[in-house]
């Protein structure tokens, strides 16, 4: 049996249903030699982790607009690893971020993937 997951945690699961009613913002922190071997969950937003701080940063004339709508931020990579560096990092600008794990993750629980 496996631990339930924190009350405001989202999930892979969460994070497909909820892009799906445009509930959450989706964010891949891959490389983009990585997207093109791969393609990309359906609907996501592409900001390499190397640019993350810049794009994400409120206070920076390089914001995104998505980072400014006040929905949850659900982040995958390859694996996880770096979607959890991006998760710290939007938590300290005040982002109710989570790491949904890696694309693979995205994939196997259904999401949809746009090549």
């Amino acid at each position: 049996m496996t631990p339930a997951a924190p009350a405001n945690r989202v999930t892979v699961q969460d994070a497909i249903a909820k892009s799906k009613t445009d509930e959450v913002v989706v964010i891949d922190v891959r490389d983009i030699s990585e997207i093109k071997a791969s393609g990309m969950a359906e609907g996501a937003v592409h900001v390499p982790l190397a640019t993350l701080q810049m794009k994400a940063n409120p206070s920076s004339p390089e914001c995104l607009d998505v980072f400014k709508s006040g929905k949850p931020v659900a982040v995958y990579c390859a694996a996880g690893g770096r979607a959890g560096m991006a998760v710290q990092a939007l938590q300290g600008f005040g982002y109710d971020a989570h790491n949904i794990g890696g694309f693979g993750h995205w994939a196997q629980a259904g999401g949809p993937v746009r090549r």
